[in-house]
């Protein structure tokens, strides 16, 4: 570990006659925390919108508060560049979707946001903020303006929210200690010269604050003296004081230097944590129950195998999932449980369920009616919602990772493939779980090669719904064994009714979209499956049932226009 610490010095200066109605906001963070600072580094940041209302300046608050809230949450091995991406990304995602529920305003805004991490600054930039950098007497803009002229205004392009996919600039640079860096907007175009801020700066730059008071005011006598407007200015400095020793790289750094625990029996301790059972040993991982000989806690302990010392790749998603479960917080979730004592060994901790898996509980109560199993279904289904919440995918729902506790309550377990989704048709979620292993219920497209995401996760959902309900499987070819796309055409939904008198021909229609091999057939949004699923007794409105007659008969459909088609052209040969 470095002997010294990365130490930054800031000041922030606003001209704001009602702050409230400023259109700008940043933000800079350094944690406290020697090993945050080491893994995640320091932020500053900055927004703005081109309008005063309410919702833009809304926009530009939670973007920046959003960043570092989730920024430093992001897994420790995660380097600057992905773990900032991927933020900036969901938040774009956000800011977008919630544009389409509001009138007179929008969720946009410009954001630029440095992150200082060991000797290097790393820079996420999209509209028009501005970010400069003072390295002795040399004063450069690092940010590009991202502008559109519009009616004689100028108007942000590539901002946050603007769109429902974004480019984000980004730019890496070696620090050198003395260097300071400002934020600002683009209302400060036409005030200053980079001489004035040079000198401006330099003049007692020992008082970051008092340096950000003088650009202010500076800013406005000239915006006054111009006839500009001068109640729209902020200035951010960050200096760099002390930077830290190079680094040495070595391959253990990332998983914190922490061993791969050996094969452990029933009795043997580690940790303080004493081996009661072991509950599932594969080809990547080790699943044992514990109990902390102090607390007299009991909990689940999972370990990569030992089999996979020198691969990598598998041990940097082990730790996304121990990410996973410390970052989805949900009743129907396993939540992680931290140890007692520091670990010595690579694993993670989450929370001794005492119950039976939903295989286990099928076998045991053949006799529960249609309400019962349903209302497993639901908690399940706002199991995955969780998931889908934080940008997750679970893609291994099958009835032996669902566990029922003594209480009746749905937990789903084994993270094992669950992954972030990525920007790239989900190539890396996809081959993550054909790694793992697909079941049959996983979706088509895992077998095919084809693009993965929520609405996979939906077939997996409805096919365990559907074994619950059935005790078999929708399909006689089951999704995993498909070889080619013309395998689809063998896929013949075989009706759940046929298996249970219970199941209404609501739930079973339900079923038989969210399982569609096609993707783009299923439901839109998990919600909208859930809805259906609540209201099993048909009580849904006529407009939801139209489509879905048409999806099971299109030829009957085709057929019907056709005949049509036909009428008309004979009735207007024999009109002429």
């Amino acid at each position: 570990m470095s002997s010294t610490q990365l130490s930054l010095s800031v000041g922030q200066a606003f001209v704001a006659p009602d702050r409230r109605r400023h259109r700008s906001s940043m933000s800079v963070r350094i944690p406290d925390q020697t090993g945050l600072l080491s893994a995640k580094g320091a932020c500053a940041l900055i927004s703005d919108t081109s309008s005063r209302n309410a919702i833009a300046k809304q926009a530009g608050d939670l973007s920046v508060r959003g960043f570092l809230a989730d920024y430093f949450s992001t897994p420790d091995h995660w380097d600057v560049k992905t773990s900032a991406t991927r933020v900036l990304r969901a938040l774009n995602g956000w800011c977008y979707s919630q544009s389409t529920f509001v009138k007179n305003g929008s969720y946009v805004a410009s954001l630029s946001a440095m992150v200082y991490r060991a000797r290097d600054a790393h820079l996420f930039h999209m509209g028009d903020t501005l970010v400069f950098r003072l390295r002795g007497a040399e004063f450069e803009q690092l940010s590009r303006d991202h502008t559109t002229d519009l009616g004689g205004y100028r108007y942000p392009s590539r901002a946050l929210g603007l769109d429902g996919s974004i480019d984000i600039d980004y730019l890496q640079l070696p620090l050198k200690q003395g260097d300071i860096f400002l934020f600002t907007t683009q209302a400060v175009r036409g005030t200053l010269m980079p001489s004035d801020y040079v000198q401006l700066i330099r003049k007692d730059a020992s008082d970051l604050d008092a340096a950000c008071e003088r650009l202010a005011e500076a800013a406005s006598e000239r915006a006054q003296s111009r006839g500009y407007g001068a109640d729209q200015f902020c200035f951010q400095l960050v200096r760099i004081d002390q930077l830290p020793e190079e680094e040495r790289d070595h391959p253990g750094r990332i998983y914190g230097d922490l061993p791969i625990p050996p094969e452990l029996s029933p009795g043997e301790r580690i940790d303080g944590l004493e081996v009661q059972e072991a509950l599932s040993r594969t080809a990547q991982s080790r699943v044992y129950r514990v109990r902390d000989v102090h607390t007299e806690r009991e909990m689940v302990m999972k370990a990569p195998s030992p089999e996979l010392s020198n691969r990598n790749a598998y041990l940097e998603h082990f730790l996304l999932q121990q990410w996973v479960v410390e970052r989805v917080k949900s009743p129907f979730v396993a939540r992680v449980m931290e140890p007692s004592r520091p670990r010595r060994y690579l694993y993670y901790l989450m929370v001794f369920v005492e119950g039976q898996t939903l295989t286990e509980w099928a076998r045991r109560h053949p006799q529960a009616n249609l309400t019962q199993r349903l209302d497993i279904a639901v908690q399940l289904g706002k199991a995955v919602q969780a998931l889908h919440h934080r940008d997750l995918l679970h893609q291994r729902i099958h009835p032996d990772n669902v566990l029922i506790d003594v209480h009746g309550q749905v937990v789903l377990t084994d993270f094992s493939a669950c992954h972030m989704r990525d920007m790239d048709g989900h190539r890396r979620s996809r081959e993550l779980a054909r790694q793992v292993g697909l079941s049959e219920h996983s979706a088509p497209e895992y077998a095919l090669d084809d693009s993965v995401g929520r609405r996979s996760d939906q077939y997996s959902l409805a096919s365990t719904i559907y074994w619950l309900l059935t005790g078999g499987v929708p399909y006689e070819l089951t999704p995993n064994r498909l070889r080619s796309h013309t395998d689809l055409e063998q896929l013949s939904y075989r009706s759940a009714r046929l298996h249970n008198p219970e199941v209404t021909p609501a739930l079973d229609d339900t079923l038989r979209r969210a399982l569609d091999p096609q993707r783009s057939l299923r439901f839109r949004r998990m919600s909208e499956f859930l809805y259906t699923l609540r209201h099993h007794d048909g009580r849904i409105g006529k407009d939801r049932k139209a489509p879905r007659r048409l999806l099971r008969e299109p030829a009957n459909f085709w057929q019907g226009i056709a005949g049509i088609l036909l009428l008309l052209l004979v009735l207007s040969w024999l009109l002429r």
